[in-house]
């Protein structure tokens, strides 16, 4: 990418911190097109991991949540870093709603079409239901670690295995219907970024497959692969994905991206999956003007010289 005189304007003394994590030091390549577009507009950019303790926040114009995929762990400890980082995308008060999936409770109580979801606490029994086919995951978590996918009954002593493991480990568990349309249709994430306005606005899409084939697989990285190929979002997606932006807390105006996961239910209207406002994969190299895109979002949050 090379900057172009006649385009956004450059930011020639601007600080960028793409916060990733030591799974990812030089960042994950889906981040490496915005890196390059912001250079291109003279902006400065480091790529630092969230946890390191030389690292001085107030020295950066701006830190951008990108690949700190190691935080399930220790998400207390995330949640006070992300409140002491002085400018922080997006605001430490989403990072703190959006890493537990019990966020999904308020969507729905705002009306947003939500995959059904009973969650079971630490210490709470739970029976599993007498047939289908469901989904256990913890409600914190990333890349569907720790999920599976369970037919029943006769999977049911396995499903109650998992939930009864996770809060063992004093973790909530989250049991979901298995949205059969993701072995057809997939799963489309929408990808939001600000228009000039600061409003969140469409940017692109992408297709993925079906992740979860089976009961929880532990930590084999191979049980995750996933097919993500470029897709157009819908008219019934884009609604479903407007009603989840307006309902997040704070305004949906504070954000530099969001990202809505839905697969169709049962009578094909899209369901929310997840809500992405923190650290999701964002598909930049799956459409050209992405990064450009997101580029001139965070130039626009930055110091005029």
């Amino acid at each position: 990418m090379t900057s172009d005189p006649s385009g956004p304007a450059t930011r020639e003394r601007s600080r960028v911190a793409l916060v990733t994590s030591d799974h990812f030091p030089d960042l994950y390549a889906d981040d490496h097109p915005l890196r390059a577009a912001l250079r291109a507009r003279g902006v400065a950019v480091d790529a630092v991991c969230w946890d390191d303790p030389a690292a001085d926040w107030a020295a950066y114009d701006l830190a951008v949540l990108r690949s700190t995929w190691d935080y399930p762990p220790r998400r207390d400890a995330f949640v006070a870093w992300a409140g002491s980082v002085p400018r922080l995308a997006n605001p430490a008060d989403i990072v703190a709603w959006n890493t537990d999936k019990h966020y999904l409770r308020d969507l729905a109580e705002a009306g947003v079409p939500v995959t059904p979801t009973r969650f079971v606490e630490p210490g709470e029994a739970w029976t599993a239901p007498a047939a289908g086919e469901w989904v256990v995951k913890p409600a914190i978590s990333i890349g569907s670690r720790d999920s599976g996918r369970y037919r029943l009954p006769e999977q049911s002593e396995l499903a109650q295995a998992h939930v009864a493991r996770l809060g063992a480990a004093g973790r909530t568990a989250m049991v979901q219907p298995y949205l059969a349309a993701v072995d057809t249709v997939g799963e489309t994430a929408v990808l939001c970024t600000p228009d000039k306005t600061g409003a969140l606005r469409y940017s692109h899409a992408v297709r993925k497959d079906a992740l979860l084939h089976g009961p929880d697989a532990g930590s084999d990285p191979s049980a995750y692969r996933q097919e993500i190929s470029s897709r157009e979002a819908g008219e019934a997606e884009l609604a479903v994905a407007a009603l989840a932006l307006a309902a997040i807390p704070g305004g949906a105006d504070r954000l530099l991206y969001a990202r809505v996961d839905l697969i169709p239910g049962p009578d094909g209207r899209p369901l929310l999956v997840e809500l992405e406002l923190t650290e999701p994969s964002l598909f930049l190299l799956y459409d050209d003007g992405a990064a450009d895109r997101l580029a001139d979002a965070i130039l626009d949050r930055l110091p005029r010289s």
